[in-house]
């Protein structure tokens, strides 16, 4: 029978056809679609005519469209619905890329190609677009170690499929922490918990085979947990176990993995002429320096910690009037943090919580969609890849634009956290093809819905980043969507999170899930009033990540990085109360592969311009301004990185931006 990830696909929107996909078609697919790329590399290689930007550059850009095909399923569904088989498949994957994508970058005859068209540029009569993609593709070769020879070349390849089988190993271990762990409630054990959180304990319990309540160690059950339960020794365990994922000692610790991962990272640097990795990482990006990056972190960390330990000092008052003696510890903070907000801006979770229906914060991103970029989302009614998972049609103007996936629910397969992954980019080359965008969060079953404020924030901040792969118009897939610097990336979906705090979007959509009634005014004016309540902690808590990530990586790798991340800390001084938000055991985004090592800022780097993009908003026709929303998508959304991302950034607003706004919306300075 056809391996159906090999077939056309006779499906709408020539989606994945998941109900014929099993786990036992991935590896034949797998192995046949890198042959082919394989080969088709090895005939731009060896093409006896001059190399032309049609025949070595484009063609490198649609050499591996079957592997590509096949992986960007692959690593959805293993992401999103993990099993033992794709665990396996991942494991056995991971070291076969690394080292077909060395043979690729060391192909001297394929270099010699991009080379000859790099020293040629300038004669070649290339858009701004192809000058672009030409330079990406020939500093992709160079940084991937192309110019080396010898023993070194053989090392690098060595290296880079050691890390890629660490990446792997790392994500897995941590996935097994979270999906084994859970703690039982029993009848005593309640005492607090509002109702949205019981039913979604309830729902837990039934999810891993159990009676009653359990606690498992999903943020989305973890942190309201930690706000509401009264029980201080129930609140410690579970936020113990949450900070303890992948440090529990035997199979699934990461620590030795992480330890492994920087020291292979310095080496890789330093086969490549860096001094450390920071200093290569950080080269391709708008930081450049470790330096540059530090500064920006310092000059946010020290309001951000000031502002943190007022609160605690507060917040320490408050325990001691209960009777508690001793020092606030960190599972101490969300809990007498929400009896603060209570006091101070008359905000109670439970209660805005039922105004913050899934289904209508979907409406309200998809509605702010629409009245900034004219875009109409239609449900589809086709197979997906798991029941929790929904599918629309997005159009602009009765054309189609791309097909938007949402993949809401936590679940015991799905790895944590929230991101957005394209199943197809858009691009031009070869025929214009649309993208399919998904978004993967991990919020609390329940019916219907409900999300916490910060949840919704993530809903929209995905939805961004869908909007960046979806408004995409350029004609080569390596610079479409998403494909920037690390530190842009974060522009378009941080930027997006501001819609949802506009009035009128609250007031359209916040509805309450048993009444339909919209959000009473007094409330929502509490609501916003109180957005940069705590602010302090929540910006100590990733400054210290990025911090750490930094300091990991500039200079030589550490022996032991669980000392080396106290000695960063002990030296920023961290508040003792509050932990950095990913310990190094479960830094996914610094250890489970080199998307977000040395570059954790971006967040950070990327909110200096929302704030001020958003700004620009404000200062010309409000939200919904029609030319600013032009600008936008003209300058960010639809350029992808066909330009400079500070080129853009600048075309969009007419200068760079300073850190002032951004402390200014954080409510760190007046």
């Amino acid at each position: 029978m056809t391996n159906p990830l090999l077939s056309r696909w006779a499906t709408p929107f020539q989606l994945p056809p998941f109900a014929d996909i099993s786990d036992k078609d991935f590896a034949p697919a797998f192995d046949t679609a890198i042959t082919e790329a394989r080969e088709n590399t090895v005939a731009i290689a060896d093409n006896p005519d001059a190399p032309t930007f049609a025949n070595t550059i484009e063609a490198l850009e649609l050499a591996e469209e079957s592997l590509s095909r096949v992986l960007s399923v692959f690593y959805n569904l293993a992401g999103a619905d993990s099993t033992k088989k794709r665990e396996e498949l991942q494991r056995e994957f991971s070291p076969k890329l690394a080292a077909y994508s060395s043979e690729i970058t060391m192909n001297e005859a394929l270099f010699q190609r991009v080379e000859t068209l790099w020293q040629q540029r300038d004669d070649l009569g290339l858009t701004d677009e192809q000058a672009r993609v030409l330079m990406l593709h020939r500093r992709w070769f160079v940084r991937s170690g192309a110019q080396l020879q010898g023993a070194a070349r053989d090392r690098l390849k060595q290296v880079l499929e050691r890390l890629a089988v660490l990446g792997t190993q790392f994500s897995q271990n941590l996935l097994a922490d979270e999906r084994d762990w859970f703690m039982e409630l029993g009848p005593d054990d309640l005492d607090g918990l509002p109702d949205f959180l019981l039913d979604a304990a309830k729902g837990a319990a039934t999810e891993k085979g159990v009676q009653g309540h359990v606690i498992t160690l999903s943020r989305s059950l973890i942190t309201p947990f930690l706000q509401f339960s009264t029980r201080r020794d129930l609140r410690q365990k579970a936020y113990e176990a949450f900070v303890a994922r992948g440090a529990n000692g035997g199979e699934t610790d990461n620590r030795a993995i992480a330890a492994e991962t920087l020291a292979l990272r310095q080496e890789r640097a330093e086969l490549l002429g860096y001094q450390d990795f920071a200093s290569y990482k950080l080269e391709t990006e708008m930081a450049k320096t470790p330096e540059a990056v530090r500064d920006l972190l310092m000059q946010v960390w020290e309001p951000a910690k000031a502002a943190a330990n007022r609160d605690a000092e507060i917040l320490a008052d408050m325990m001691h009037a209960d009777g508690i003696n001793g020092e606030l510890e960190a599972w101490d903070w969300r809990y007498y943090s929400e009896k603060r907000r209570k006091a101070e801006h008359d905000l109670d979770e439970a209660e805005i919580k039922p105004y913050l229906q899934l289904d209508r914060m979907i409406e309200a991103a998809f509605d702010s969609a629409n009245r900034l970029f004219g875009l109409e989302f239609e449900p589809l009614d086709v197979p997906l890849y798991h029941e929790d998972a929904r599918a629309w049609e997005v159009t602009r103007g009765g054309k189609h634009v791309a097909v938007f996936i949402g993949d809401y629910f936590a679940r015991g397969s799905k790895r944590s956290g929230a991101w957005c992954s394209a199943m197809r980019s858009q691009r031009k080359l070869g025929g214009d093809q649309r993208s399919i965008v998904v978004n993967v969060c991990n919020f609390t079953k329940g019916d219907p819905a409900l999300l916490s404020f910060d949840d919704a924030r993530t809903l929209f901040h995905e939805f961004g980043h869908a909007l960046h792969q979806m408004l995409s118009d350029v004609t080569y897939e390596s610079v479409s969507g998403t494909s920037v610097a690390r530190d842009f990336v974060e522009l378009p979906s941080q930027l997006y999170e501001h819609w949802l705090e506009v009035p009128e979007v609250l007031q359209k959509f916040v509805t309450h899930a048993q009444t339909g009634e919209p959000m009473p005014a007094d409330l929502l004016k509490r609501l916003l009033a109180a957005g940069t309540y705590d602010m302090g902690f929540s910006t100590v808590e990733y400054v210290a990540s990025a911090l750490v990530d930094l300091e990991f990586h500039n200079g030589a790798a550490p022996t032991d990085p669980m000392a080396k991340q106290a000695e960063v800390l002990d030296g920023i001084g961290m508040p003792h109360a509050i932990r950095m938000r990913h310990a190094t055991p479960q830094f996914a985004h610094v250890f489970s592969g080199d998307g977000y090592s040395s570059a954790y800022y971006s967040y950070m780097w990327s909110e200096v311009m929302d704030a001020d993009a958003f700004e620009a908003f404000e200062d010309a026709g409000g939200a919904f301004d029609p030319e600013m929303a032009k600008r936008l998508e003209k300058h960010i959304l639809s350029a992808g990185g066909s330009r400079d991302p500070e080129e853009l950034y600048t075309a969009f607003r007419g200068r760079m931006p300073g850190v002032k706004a951004l402390l200014k919306g954080r409510g760190l300075i007046p």
